[in-house]
């Protein structure tokens, strides 16, 4: 019998292919993620989950879910929106989309760098609103990344290659982790033992980290004032690491220069604080959007639905 496989969002053309050609599929047909009550209502009947980072599976949800949901595939690599506990005291498998977004995020983590360094956002809207009248030594004058030194929080797939990008700009490479890395997967960076020794380093701080009850707001305002006055902070990891009312009042008071952002706490909501400020560089959390990469997240959900499916143990179990 065809397995039901309930999907909360959209999947790229071929993978759309894919899923049908395969399964009984259901889609939400919604940008907005579905409240907890449609969730369980769409999931009746289903064998299946695909979820996003927009859909909390939190303990409630997944204790409300019928029986026959055996599998929750996350269309991300990060799952800090399924409470997994629960989910492995259901029985319910759950997988997530690691290493095939890394690249594109390593990618837009260099470009809020660019982007806050050099007040690409604050010029843009200077064009647009037609108030560029004139040039003179000193105007639009930025930061340059080029030398600085750059820490990352998190060294995984995404934080050596943001490494390896920060090089080609000759930057020196600082990075806090659980633990330091073998020389050869470093990318030459220099590991630090405490945070707080690698904030005071940290020209440009990249955050690379996963979500957990360890990272949440771990970017406090005890935090940011150990950094250096003139920081660049740079979030594509989630928003909650980050303390938006420390992060705010140090971009106001100019401890921190500008920030680069690709999530936000509460998104697609922000803190309304962030539009107020010319110093902010702010994305709509585009880190893996990318034709390639969002097309590979969806075959990697394919590829656990298929396994798991089959008997098989699903190549990316979180739980």
């Amino acid at each position: 019998m065809t397995k039901k496989i309930f999907v909360t969002g959209s999947v790229m053309p071929e993978v759309e292919q894919r899923l049908r050609a395969g399964y009984d599929v259901t889609f939400h047909g919604s940008d907005i993620p579905p409240s907890a009550d449609e969730l369980i209502s769409a999931a009746q009947g289903m064998d299946g989950l695909v979820v996003y980072p927009n859909t909390p599976m939190n303990a409630e949800v997944i204790a409300r879910l019928p029986d026959s949901v055996r599998i929750i595939a996350c269309h991300a690599v990060g799952v800090d929106n399924v409470d997994l506990d629960a989910a492995q005291a259901k029985g319910v498998t759950v997988t997530n989309t690691p290493e095939v977004l890394d690249a594109a995020t390593a990618e837009v983590a260099i470009l809020l760098m660019l982007g806050a360094a050099r007040r690409a956002s604050e010029g843009e809207r200077l064009i647009r609103r037609g108030d560029w009248k004139s040039w003179r030594v000193d105007f639009m004058v930025g930061t340059e990344i080029t030398g600085r030194r750059l820490g990352i929080i998190g060294m995984g797939n995404i934080g050596r290659l943001v490494a390896r990008r920060a090089r080609a700009f000759d930057m020196e490479v600082h990075y806090f982790n659980r633990r330091p890395l073998p020389a050869d997967k470093a990318e030459g960076a220099i590991y630090h033992e405490t945070l707080d020794s690698l904030l005071g380093v940290s020209d440009v701080l990249s955050l690379n980290c996963p979500l957990t009850a360890e990272t949440r707001h771990l970017l406090n305002r005890e935090r940011i004032a150990k950094l250096p006055k003139g920081a660049i902070v740079v979030n594509t990891a989630r928003g909650p690491v980050i303390d938006d009312d420390a992060l705010i009042e140090a971009l106001k008071s100019g401890h921190v220069a500008a920030a680069g952002l690709d999530v936000f706490e509460g998104e697609p909501k922000l803190n309304p604080a962030y539009l107020g400020l010319e110093n902010t560089f702010l994305l709509p959390h585009i880190g893996s959007a990318t034709v390639k990469t969002r097309t590979a997240m969806g075959l990697r959900v394919l590829e656990n639905l298929d396994a798991f499916f089959a008997g098989q143990e699903p190549p990316h179990r979180m739980a």
